[in-house]
């Protein structure tokens, strides 16, 4: 699936509550379509073929217009087995380096998770009404 992954999570004590870290790894991938269209909006690439290969490249613009864009959408984590409503929440998404998704320790109840190796889902909720209702 285009707007989901998954990843170790590993607990992450500066973030706030409503926040969850992202590995650029996997947050260029969630956020790639988003990322593109500013590129080409922005005038820093004149296609989708310049775009994605900036994108490769890893050019800094694309590490900041990734930020601008990830302030706009709420990212869905889910633990399985959803059990009952915890099980899936909303968060804001920050880059982090490293491999695997940071939680704050306090909300890792609600998923009934530990950071010996669980691994959580990520998606990105993509209407304008589906953001809304996360």
């Amino acid at each position: 699936v285009d707007y989901s992954g998954r990843s170790v999570i590993v607990v992450g004590p500066s973030l706030s509550l409503h926040r969850c870290g992202l590995p650029r790894e996997i947050a260029i991938e969630l956020f790639q379509t988003f990322v593109i269209r500013d590129l080409i909006r922005q005038h820093v690439a004149s296609n989708i073929g310049i775009a994605k290969s900036k994108i490769r490249e890893k050019e800094p613009i694309v590490w900041e217009i990734l930020q601008e864009v990830m302030q706009g959408h709420p990212v869905l984590l889910n633990r399985a087995p959803t059990l009952h409503r915890l099980g899936i929440q909303a968060f804001q998404p920050v880059l982090v380096e490293g491999r695997a998704i940071c939680l704050h320790p306090l909300v890792r109840k609600g998923f009934n998770a530990d950071f010996d190796g669980d691994q959580m889902a990520v998606h990105v909720p993509l209407s304008l009404e589906a953001q809304a209702e996360a």
